[in-house]
């Protein structure tokens, strides 16, 4: 039976994260909660343009990623909520730069998102062996 493993990024030791893992590692899987436009260092969201916002997102994710000792290529699913879906196009260019090669399945929704960010997305990732 394999056991859980929770995956964190390096963030401020003053940070918690509430009832949820950042990321979770069972069966050479890991799972990313819903992650948006966070300073890591001082666990502030930081708003912006849909890009900007994406940017930083997909960035937070790469770091859990990495932290989990895989690659954004490693990516096999994501699940997108934007608060404006004619936000879409713009989101769509920057997301389009983490991915190379065969990109991740995904699903893309508008969706009500808290603290007045843009986007928030959650991943799946098949670690490599």
């Amino acid at each position: 039976m394999s056991k859980k493993k929770v995956i964190h990024p390096d963030r401020s030791p003053d940070f918690v994260t509430g009832a949820y893992s950042d990321g979770v590692i069972i069966n050479g899987i890991l799972y990313i909660s819903g992650q948006a436009a966070v300073d890591f260092k001082s666990s502030q969201f930081v708003l912006g343009t849909i890009q900007e916002e994406t940017k930083r997102t997909l960035n937070n994710i790469k770091a859990i990623v990495e932290a989990a000792g895989a690659g954004m290529n490693d990516v096999v699913k994501c699940t997108v909520h934007l608060s404006d879906i004619a936000d879409f196009d713009q989101f769509n260019e920057v997301y389009a730069q983490f991915f190379s090669g065969i990109r991740p399945a995904r699903t893309t929704v508008q969706s009500v998102l808290g603290e007045g960010i843009k986007v928030e997305i959650d991943c799946i990732v098949h670690l490599p062996a």
